[in-house]
């Protein structure tokens, strides 16, 4: 059990830091197979948190101040009221039963709006969109929203960055702070609700999450020279693609 959980948070960090998102998304799911899911989302929350600061630790120098400041500032206001309207929104009735969670409005929505940017990315005219100006703060607030909501804001975010004029090393580098900003608004929100001492039972596997996650940052880092743009929205839209089927299956 430990050592599939220790492996995909290696897997998940590899990925997450190519495509600019998914740590989350992709990691949620295999805590919650051996943990209740208020546990989940706190084991989960913490590595994270601690892989956006390793990861901000080593692409620092690549970061867009500005763009963190145009479109970071508005996702902390956006994940901030939807932490805060996650409780409600939790509680609309489901539509139908997953195969493991029961699949409600949000969900649905969330994947119909992955499988439309998913779809734009593997386009060959998606070169030809850029997001500038006035539709960051949107983005920011949008994307933010939805991290605060569900935590799968990394899509949203992406889709905004990686046609926002950025090279490949800033796109990556700004995604992490940006994403840093919003965890920082909306985790504390999330532990108030969570035991201390259930997360501390669990240190070891934790910490050892924790590592695998930086080990796959680091080797992550190093594969970035030998990616091409294209091989970005090929990552981000695949990536888009098979979350949006988890949600629709109810896996996550």
């Amino acid at each position: 059990m430990q050592l599939l959980i220790v492996l995909a948070a290696f897997g998940a960090s590899l990925l997450t830091l190519i495509s600019g998102f998914g740590l989350g998304t992709l990691m949620l799911p295999v805590f919650a197979l051996f943990f209740p899911l208020p546990m989940a989302v706190g084991m989960t929350a913490v590595v994270h948190l601690l892989n956006n600061a390793f990861k901000s630790t080593m692409l620092w120098r690549d970061v867009d101040t500005t763009m963190v400041l145009r479109f970071g500032l508005p996702s902390m206001l956006g994940a901030f009221v939807g932490a805060l309207a996650l409780e409600q929104l939790g509680e609309l009735t489901p539509i139908y039963m997953g195969l493991r969670v029961a699949v409600g409005p949000l969900a649905l929505t969330l994947a119909a709006l992955m499988v439309l940017f998913a779809m734009t990315e593997l386009s060959p005219r998606v070169s030809s969109i850029s997001f500038k100006g006035r539709h960051l703060f949107t983005g920011g607030l949008v994307s933010g929203f939805f991290g605060g909501l569900s935590g799968h804001q990394g899509a949203l975010r992406s889709m905004f960055l990686l046609h926002s004029g950025m090279r490949k090393e800033a796109y990556i580098a700004t995604g992490v702070a940006i994403a840093m900003l919003v965890d920082i608004t909306r985790i504390p929100l999330y532990l108030k609700h969570l035991g201390a001492g259930q997360l501390q039972r669990e240190w070891s596997l934790l910490l050892a999450c924790v590592l695998a996650a930086f080990l796959g940052a680091w080797w992550g880092k190093r594969l970035i020279p030998k990616i091409t743009y294209r091989t970005m929205q090929f990552a981000v839209g695949a990536l888009m693609m098979g979350i949006a089927g988890m949600l629709v299956a109810g896996i996550v």
